[in-house]
């Protein structure tokens, strides 16, 4: 399989944990953000990414959107499961993936592309990188009223999150799902960013901990602190 992706993007990352748990050998190529209309148009007539590939005969061409890829990932190989057998967790789990996708994901990019332009400025000076940054900052309208929108969601969210994890292992049943990754790909991007990992250890806990089971490369940010890290997932 070949997964079209934004090297930094946190969607394709949570269809990278997907892909890593469930052990599908796959490839990557980075696109540049613009110029990657001209490769992804064509195969769906949409503009965004994630997007897989199969390459495998009787399989589609192209699938779009990470939720539908994990979709397609869980009848293609059911084992190791990421959809619960029990039909209420199930909805649950597939109602925090959606949480966790049109609010909380578009939170935490508003908040990590302000912090990037501010006191994480320095972390990649170069000049496209900031050319690019500001690029993702018009498109998504990011401004001061609207990441003090995002940051208040996302005060929010890590409170249920918190309420959520502190009852087990998993955000739903016993047993790592979609939310799980959902949760663990769309919040990475906040571990570059001082005042999380210092308010919230037990999030960036978890991260490290479903990195390390989906055999993914951490998110930058988080090296040091899985050093040092005892977590438990049964604590």
């Amino acid at each position: 399989m070949l997964l079209l992706q934004f090297s930094t993007s946190h969607y394709c990352r949570k269809v990278r944990l997907a892909l890593g748990y469930k052990r599908i050998d796959y490839q990557v190529e980075n696109l540049t953000p613009g110029l990657h209309i001209l490769r992804v148009k064509p195969l769906t007539g949409l503009t965004t990414l994630p997007l897989l590939l199969p390459q495998l005969v009787g399989q589609p061409l192209a699938i779009s959107d990470s939720t539908r890829i994990m979709r397609f990932l869980e009848v293609y190989k059911p084992n190791p499961p990421l959809y619960l057998s029990d039909p209420t967790q199930q909805s649950t789990a597939l109602m925090l993936e959606d949480w966790l996708d049109e609010s909380i994901g578009t939170a935490t990019r508003f908040i990590y592309y302000e912090f990037r332009t501010q006191e994480g400025r320095e972390i990649n000076p170069g000049l496209f990188n900031k050319l690019l940054i500001e690029l993702v900052k018009r498109q998504y309208g990011i401004n001061s009223a609207s990441v003090k929108l995002a940051t208040d969601r996302l005060a929010y969210a890590l409170e249920e999150l918190y309420i959520h994890w502190q009852k087990g292992s998993y955000l739903v049943g016993d047993s790592l799902s979609v939310a799980d990754i959902a949760a663990a790909a769309l919040l990475s991007p906040l571990a570059l960013i001082p005042t999380y990992r210092q308010n919230y250890p037990w999030l960036f806990e978890r991260i490290i901990h479903l990195h390390q089971v989906c055999g993914e490369t951490l998110p930058p940010g988080l090296s040091a602190i899985a050093n040092k890290s005892q977590f438990s997932p049964t604590s």
